[in-house]
C-alpha cells in the first residue's frame, strides 16, 4: 500500500491521463489523526462520487499549526499507509501547508467533498472547483465521531482510573 502515498508530480501525471479517459476524480483532505469509523464512512461516501479518489494528508508540521503541539498523535507516514490500505482510497498526497490548495489547483478535481460541519464558504478551493465546473460535496459526519473526541475521552477515562487508585 505505500506505492498509493504519491507526490504531486506523479498524481499531476496520472490526472491527465484520468481527463483523457473521461473518468472523475474526487479529492478531499484532512488531518486522519486517528482513524475511527466516521472517517470511513466519510471516506466510502466520496468514493462513490466519482471513478478515483485522491485523500490530501495534512503533514505533521501542518497538523501542529492547526490542532497545537500534542498533536498529531500518529505521525503522517503512518497516517498515509492507514489510509492507503483502504480500498476506497485511490491515492494519498501528503502536504506541507495549512491548506490543499495548491494541490486542489494542480489537479482540477471533478468534486471536492469535505464534512458538512464545512460552510461552503470556508471550503478551501471551492471557488476554484466550482469555476472549472466541479462540484463541491458535503458530507453529513457521524455524530460524536472524531479524533479529538477520542483523545478528550481517552485522557479523561485515564484521569479517572488513576484518580481511582
Amino acid at each position: 500500500m505505500p506505492g498509493k502515498v504519491i507526490k504531486l508530480e506523479q498524481l499531476k501525471a496520472l490526472r491527465k491521463r484520468w481527463k483523457k479517459q473521461g473518468k472523475k476524480l474526487v479529492f478531499t483532505n484532512g488531518c486522519f489523526d486517528l482513524i475511527h469509523i466516521g472517517h470511513i464512512r466519510y471516506l466510502r461516501r466520496a468514493k462513490a462520487m466519482g471513478d478515483y479518489l485522491v485523500v490530501g494528508l495534512n503533514s505533521d508540521r501542518s497538523v501542529r499549526k492547526i490542532k497545537g503541539e500534542k498533536r498529531p498523535i500518529m505521525s503522517e507516514k503512518e497516517r498515509g499507509e492507514i489510509l492507503a490500505s483502504l480500498w476506497f482510497v485511490d491515492y494519498v498526497v501528503i502536504f506541507q501547508e495549512q491548506t490543499p490548495e495548491r494541490i486542489i489547483k494542480s489537479l482540477e478535481p471533478d468534486y471536492l467533498v469535505k464534512g458538512a460541519d464545512w460552510g461552503i464558504e470556508r471550503i478551501v478551493g471551492a471557488k476554484e472547483v466550482l469555476s472549472w465546473g466541479g462540484k463541491v460535496k458535503r458530507i453529513k459526519l457521524t455524530a460524536g465521531r472524531s479524533s479529538s473526541g477520542i483523545i478528550e475521552r481517552i485522557v479523561k477515562r485515564y484521569s479517572e482510573s488513576k484518580n481511582a487508585l
